[in-house]
Parts: structure tokens; C-alpha cells; sequence
């Protein structure tokens, strides 16, 4: 597949899929300058650090994660993203769907309930260079290398970093409010009204309903339709239409404005992300994709994730190659210890 991702001086990344590992997003980046605004994902996030020094506002603190750690963000949980040293940073990403790692989790842990991860930062090495061989092996076309490994990686996550997702405390009354404002600006997203509009209908104050609206989903009405309308975005894009209708369609101004916005969310502007998204779709055409099933976005998407267990031992990375490097996902053991 060509890597057809974006790049800006000395800053380059790549947002695409891969058809063999359908529903998961992946991401390889270079960022100096980029700011990414508080926004949400609907898939797990597993940042791991190459290089540099990521920090990222999330549970109300600054999180940092340099090399040999991960920066991990469990579904629909706001948080940032910008450089926290001159030089920036230098990463690879993971974005498997909530019920990929459901199974994972149920098929080789003793989690239950709905599986998060307990802390944002986790010191790894080890599975950093995974994640980046996962990455390798998309880009090599290596279906079985890409499966294995990140099976392996997200069994590795929760059994040294798992736990249930953390629930915000609200009350029950302005949740119930928060809701309904939600549904009102997802009804109305192209148009939506005024904060002053939106509580005269539910019944409210405008600071009534900003406080619960930011208790319940962690951000202002207003940064959550920003979200919501680049979520929508990528559906629109998902399904091929023009980066100016999409603009259009979900409320901004122009495509300039939709550029901004996406930029500072999924990290490539829309064209780039689509034309990744065309050569998923065009792969999925002739490659066969394995029978079971997950749900993602309306999409069937064939893939049961299974593993074995992880077998005791050293923890610590092998030294031979870098996570961008050298070095091939037949470098590592069946499975890594932990």
C-alpha cells in the first residue's frame, strides 16, 4: 500500500488502516509544533514513544510520556496532545475498537466487565517496539506478523495496566440534562443554537447547563460539537465524499475551516486521510478477510481476536534495531513476558 500521508516541513504523519486488521486505526507521526485540542476517540488509544516527549491533559493533569513508554486513552476519554520538549516527538499509534479488546481481554485475562486501562503512562520499552512492528508489518503486508502482534500487545496492556475504565461522578439530574442537550447538537449540527438557546429549551441556565455538560462528558458543549463534527467528518470521508461537502455538511464555514479542526484531532487534514481510506477500500476488494465478526461505525468487520498467554520472563525490549528501524516482527518470541 503506498503511503500517500501528510507532511509539513520537518513534521510528517500517516493516519491510515490496514484491511487485514479491520476497524483499527493506525498511526505513525513526527510532531514538532502540532497541538491537538481536547477531543475524544471511539477506539482505544496505544501511543507508543520513539522518541522525544509527548504530554497530553488527561484526568486533570498533565501527562508525560517520553521514549519507552506509552500513552494510553481509553474510549471517549477527552485529553490533548503537544510537544513537551524543542525537538517534539516521535510516535506510533494503535486505535483497536472497544470490542476487539473486549474480546481480547475475555479470551486471556481475568478481567471483567467493560476492560480499560488504569493509568494513562506506562513505562514499556517492550511494548513499544510491538507496537511499532505492527505498524512495520502493515507496511510490509504481513497479515499474520500484524494479527499476532497485536493480539499480543493489547493482552500485554491490560495484564500489566488493566483494570475497569474510571467513571465520572455526576449528578443524576444534570446528566440527564447533559444528555438531552447532546442529542439536541447532534440533531442540529450543521445549525446548532446558541448556549443560551439550548438551555431556554431544556428548561435550564446557561451556567447550569455548561457545568454539566463539562461534568458529564469532560469538555464545554462547544469543544464537544467541535469533536463531534470531525467524528462525523470521517464517516462522511469514510464513505467518499468530497472534503468540501463534508465541511458543508457537518456545520464549519468552508474546507479550510474543516482542514483546521481535523488537523488538530486526527492529526493529517481530510484529503490525506481519505485518499489512506480509498486504498484500504480497494485492498478489502481483493483480499479474502477472516470469518467472525465485529462491529464497527455500522460496519461488519470479520476478526476474532485470540491469544495465548504471555510466558514469564524478561521484561526489557531486545536491543538489536529501532522501533522505526531495523528489524522485522519475526524478531520477537511467540509472546512477550508480563
Amino acid at each position: 500500500m503506498a503511503e500517500t500521508g501528510a507532511e509539513t516541513g520537518r513534521e510528517r504523519a500517516r493516519h491510515w488502516q490496514y484491511a487485514e486488521l479491520p476497524g483499527v486505526d493506525l498511526l505513525r507521526a513526527r510532531y514538532i509544533r502540532k497541538s491537538f485540542v481536547r477531543h475524544t476517540h471511539e477506539n482505544f488509544v496505544i501511543a507508543a514513544i520513539a522518541d522525544g516527549v509527548e504530554v497530553f491533559h488527561h484526568g486533570g493533569a498533565d501527562q508525560y510520556a517520553g521514549a519507552g513508554a506509552l500513552a494510553l486513552v481509553n474510549p471517549d476519554t477527552p485529553h490533548t496532545g503537544r510537544a513537551g520538549v524543542p525537538e517534539g516527538w516521535r510516535y506510533g499509534a494503535l486505535y483497536p475498537p472497544p470490542e476487539a479488546v473486549a474480546a481480547i481481554a475475555a479470551e486471556t485475562t481475568t478481567l471483567r466487565g467493560t476492560p480499560g486501562f488504569a493509568t494513562p503512562v506506562l513505562d514499556d520499552p517492550y511494548t513499544v517496539r510491538l507496537v511499532h512492528q505492527v505498524l512495520r508489518a502493515t507496511d510490509e503486508g504481513n497479515a499474520l506478523a500484524a494479527d499476532t502482534l497485536l493480539r499480543v500487545v493489547v493482552t500485554r496492556l491490560l495484564r500489566l495496566n488493566g483494570g475497569s475504565p474510571p467513571r465520572r461522578r455526576v449528578r443524576t439530574a444534570g446528566a440527564r440534562t447533559a444528555a438531552r442537550a447532546r442529542v439536541l447538537l447532534e440533531e442540529r449540527m450543521a445549525a446548532p443554537p446558541t448556549l443560551e438557546q439550548l438551555a431556554d429549551e431544556l428548561g435550564t441556565g446557561p451556567f447550569a447547563l455548561l457545568r454539566a455538560f463539562r461534568d458529564t462528558y469532560g469538555m464545554p458543549p462547544h469543544t464537544w460539537l467541535t469533536d463531534a463534527r470531525v467524528r462525523r467528518a470521517r464517516l462522511l470521508l469514510d464513505a467518499g465524499t468530497l472534503p468540501s461537502e463534508v465541511a458543508v455538511a457537518v456545520g464549519f464555514t468552508d474546507q479550510p475551516h474543516l482542514n483546521r479542526h481535523f488537523g488538530r484531532i486526527v492529526g493529517v487534514p481530510p484529503g490525506a486521510y481519505q485518499r489512506e481510506r480509498k486504498n484500504v477500500q480497494d485492498a478489502r476488494r481483493t483480499f479474502h478477510v477472516r470469518s467472525g465478526v465485529w462491529q464497527q461505525n455500522n460496519r461488519q468487520h470479520a476478526q476474532r481476536y485470540v491469544t495465548g498467554p504471555p510466558r514469564e520472563g524478561n521484561r526489557t525490549a531486545p536491543s538489536s534495531g529501532t522501533p522505526w528501524g531495523s528489524g522485522s516482527p519475526s524478531d520477537f518470541p511467540d509472546s512477550p513476558s508480563g
